[in-house]
């Protein structure tokens, strides 16, 4: 499930979404104007309102695809440790 703050952050990297466009987790980024400028900034957002890190291994175009795969990402670097 994907949270207001995430949905509100990812918007203003999208330029070709109207506000009336829902973002759900299968929505494609790069239809919506996400390139790669944009991608480095919202990383840069991401880990700061999160207080994360993407490591090496999840900085690639399959990860910030969709807002599911980022979700997913986020969602484990921010679990509590068992």
């Amino acid at each position: 499930m994907l949270d207001a703050k995430f949905d509100a952050i990812l918007r203003r990297y999208l330029p070709f979404i109207s506000p009336a466009d829902a973002i759900d987790e299968e929505t494609s980024l790069r239809d919506y104007g996400l390139d790669s400028m944009a991608t480095v900034e919202l990383i840069s957002d991401l880990e700061a309102e999160y207080g994360i890190r993407f490591v090496d291994d999840l900085l690639s175009l399959e990860t910030f695809a969709t807002p599911g795969r980022i979700w997913a990402s986020i969602s484990l670097m921010t679990a509590p440790a068992e």
